[in-house]
This record gives C-alpha cells, sequence and structure tokens, in this order.
C-alpha cells in the first residue's frame, strides 16, 4: 500500500504548508496599527 504513506504524506505537507502561511500571516500584522 504505498500509495497509503504517498497520501498521508502529501497531507502532512499541506497542512504544514497551510498552518506555516496562517502563522506568517498572523505574525505580519503591526502591533502598532
Amino acid at each position: 500500500m504505498w500509495y497509503f504513506s504517498w497520501v498521508l504524506g502529501l497531507g502532512l505537507a499541506v497542512a504544514f504548508a497551510i498552518l506555516n502561511g496562517l502563522w506568517h500571516e498572523v505574525h505580519s500584522i503591526p502591533d502598532d496599527e
């Protein structure tokens, strides 16, 4: 079942990319606004 590990890895990569993007979006907001 090679596809299971492939889909799992792909899902983790996508989730990490989304969380990383959201993290940078949240922390890119200036505090003095």
